[in-house]
This record gives structure tokens, C-alpha cells and sequence, in this order.
């Protein structure tokens, strides 16, 4: 039987200074291998250890990577519970925009050098002959994407609980109560959920590794269908265009209640004057009567 190599992702932060990071830890640095920018790759225990060299096993050593992306996603390989706290502390200090709660997921890889295949998929874990860099970028990236995509769908899910409520209330009593200010709140998060998916995490770029070697695209593609990275992003933008859709109402109501005090407020201001004129042609007549 092959090693086993426990993967844990987390998502803390919408945002963390890769270069800060790097700087930091210089001799943990694995430079990259293209030219994407958004993820840094720091390995720790015993960095003698070549993985690229096939026969090294990852699994059962004390060597650990973390895969650190731009939009707040960690993914480590191969570290052990206890020492999770200190990994994602190193990345903390970098990290902005911390959420007040973290999300997490695992997953697990098996080495087996014996595999007559070059991957296996399994419930919860992929079987490959060996683990090397390339495959824990790829790994590492759809992880990432994974467990920051279940926040945003989390976000969103909120946002339609609100709309929801909203018609709720206005189905019992045919109006609703909504500041104009909380209705550009929400228009700004939509649009902003929206952006952080598609730009951020890069949802629709394929992974660099992946298009330079078919054996690193056969992985990516199986995660990204495993971890349902396409349908779940796909039930993200249908809500969103629900949400999207209520904002639009909304704003009508708002803005048709704007021109209906203003068609008051004129209706009233030209009942002052006609009062106005009358007093005065009152008060001239009553004069010229004296």
C-alpha cells in the first residue's frame, strides 16, 4: 500500500501580501515554474528533499508544503493537526480582510509507485504514483478555489435570505421598508461577490500546469469536476441574478416613491401660492374698500 498524505484547505482572508509572505520566508521559497502570480508555493521539515526526484515519498516524512494564494486560500500538504495553528499563523501576518469565521475542508492523497495508471480517484482522496511540486500546485489550486467559492456562496445565500424576507413582508402588507442607503449596500456586495469570483479566484482560467502536461490536466480536470467547480458556480450566478432582479424592483418602488413626494410636494407648493394670491387679492379688495 502507498503513503498517505492528508490535504487540509482554508479560507480566513479575502486578501494576502504574497510578497510580504515570500520575503519572509526566502528559504522556504519554491520559485515557480511559470508565470502565474497569484499563489506562492513554501516548503518546510527537511528541504533537502528533492519531490521532484520520483522515489521520494511525500507521505510518512516531515517534510510539509503550504500553498498560499492572493485571494486568502491556504492548502497544506502533509502537516500534521497539531501543527495546522502554527502554518496558517506564518500566513496571518500577511493577510487582510480576516473573516470572522474560517472555512476548512480536507482531502487526501495516496502515493503508490505501483499504480498502473498514472491517477486514480477515490471517495475523498486521488491515488497518484508520486506527489512532486507540480502536482501539489495543481491540487493545491483547485482546493483553493473550492473552499473560497463555498464562502462566496455562503455570502450570496444571505443576500437571498434578505431579499426573501423582504417579499415576504411586502406579500403580507403590500409595502416594504428599506432605506435607499441599505439598497446600495447590497447592490455593492452583489457586484463586489461577483468580481471577487471571477477575477480573484480565476475561476475560469485554466491551471498553468495543466496546460503544459496532460498528466497535470487529467488531475485538474478530475478535482475540478470532483469538488463540482463549474455547477456550483453556475447556482452562484443564477441566485445572484435573482438578487440582482429584486434590486431592480426595489429600486423602481424607491424611485416611483421619490416622484410621488415630488408630484406632492408641487401640488402642495402650488396650493400655497393659489392661497397666497387669494389672501392678497382678499386683503387688496378689503383695503380698497375702506
Amino acid at each position: 500500500s502507498g503513503a498517505s498524505i492528508p490535504v487540509r484547505a482554508f479560507f480566513f482572508s479575502t486578501s494576502v501580501d504574497l510578497r510580504r509572505l515570500t520575503e519572509q520566508n526566502k528559504q522556504n521559497f519554491i520559485p515557480p515554474s511559470s508565470r502565474m502570480t497569484n499563489y506562492v508555493v513554501l516548503r518546510f521539515g527537511d528541504l533537502r528533499l528533492d519531490p521532484n526526484v520520483s522515489g521520494s515519498s511525500l507521505g510518512g516524512s516531515d517534510c510539509c508544503y503550504m500553498v498560499v494564494f492572493q485571494y486568502g486560500s491556504i492548502v497544506l500538504f502533509n502537516v500534521r493537526d497539531h501543527e495546522i495553528d502554527g502554518y496558517l499563523k506564518i500566513v496571518e501576518r500577511h493577510a487582510s480582510g480576516l473573516l470572522p469565521e474560517m472555512r476548512k475542508d480536507e482531502y487526501e492523497v495516496q502515493e503508490k509507485p505501483t499504480l498502473n495508471t498514472w491517477m486514480q480517484g477515490g471517495l475523498d482522496y486521488i491515488m497518484l504514483q508520486y506527489l512532486n511540486t507540480d502536482g501539489i500546485r495543481t491540487i493545491g489550486s483547485v482546493l483553493g478555489q473550492s473552499i473560497a467559492l463555498d464562502y462566496y456562496v455562503r455570502q450570496v445565500d444571505g443576500m437571498v435570505g434578505e431579499f426573501t424576507d423582504i417579499n415576504r413582508e411586502m406579500e403580507k402588507t403590500g409595502t416594504f421598508t428599506m432605506e435607499r442607503k441599505k439598497l446600495f449596500q447590497l447592490v455593492g456586495k452583489a457586484n463586489s461577490n461577483l468580481a471577487d469570483v471571477i477575477l480573484k479566484l480565476g475561476l475560469f482560467e485554466r491551471s498553468d500546469i495543466a496546460w503544459k502536461d496532460a498528466k497535470y490536466a487529467q488531475i485538474w480536470e478530475y478535482l475540478r469536476d470532483e469538488f463540482e467547480l463549474t455547477q456550483r458556480f453556475a447556482s452562484l450566478d443564477f441566485k445572484l441574478k435573482f438578487v440582482e432582479h429584486n434590486i431592480r424592483f426595489l429600486q423602481e418602488i424607491l424611485q416611483n416613491r421619490k416622484s410621488d413626494f415630488l408630484e406632492w410636494l408641487i401640488i402642495i407648493l402650488i396650493g400655497a401660492e393659489i392661497l397666497i394670491s387669494v389672501y392678497d387679492i382678499a386683503h387688496k379688495s378689503a383695503i380698497t374698500s375702506l
